[in-house]
């Protein structure tokens, strides 16, 4: 309905990984946070600590929006983090992983836990791309055609493609 009109929605990066991140996949975060507002891109989390407030803090440092769709329904617990300028409060708490895949045209999982585990899976049951790096190894059943996330074993390839990808699809102003 909103191009029946002439708008054209934002493309939005999610960017999926654990509260409780490396050095290394903060540092990586950020830079997909920024590579992405860079782009034009609005970059949506969890809205918590870690790989979440790396993405965030690198696209606002960039001059990016972010959105974080919240599992509480009140700020509280770390949620949402400083760099969140939309907070969703969901009360929905780990259901709420559905939204944030289902509101993006491309996912980027960095490390993770089980959470991180959810998202991938529900990303690729809706058909959303999945890229990961330093994430979880998935093999589907043996006979079984699904599609499966794309690995990068280096960080600056992913940051490569990823920039190559915004780039592809920048958003008309």
């Amino acid at each position: 309905m909103s191009e029946q009109i002439g708008v054209t929605p934002l493309p939005i990066l999610a960017v999926l990984g654990a509260g409780d991140a490396s050095a290394e996949e903060i540092s990586v975060a950020e830079r997909v946070g920024t590579t992405a507002a860079r782009g034009g891109w609005v970059v949506l989390t969890g809205g918590g600590s870690g790989v979440m407030e790396a993405a965030c803090h690198g696209a606002v440092e960039a001059g990016g929006l972010t959105i974080g769709i919240l599992p509480n329904a009140r700020a509280g617990g770390g949620y949402p983090n400083p760099w969140v300028k939309i907070p969703v409060f969901t009360g929905a708490g780990s259901a709420r992983n559905v939204f944030n895949v289902l509101s993006a045209r491309l996912c980027v999982a960095i490390g993770g836990g089980s959470g991180t585990l959810s998202e991938i899976a529900l990303a690729l049951k809706s058909g959303t791309p999945v890229w990961c790096w330093e994430s979880w190894s998935l093999t589907p059943p043996r006979g079984r055609e699904i599609p499966m996330p794309q690995v990068f074993e280096e960080a600056a390839d992913l940051i490569e493609a990823l920039d190559a990808v915004l780039q592809s699809e920048i958003p008309s102003s």
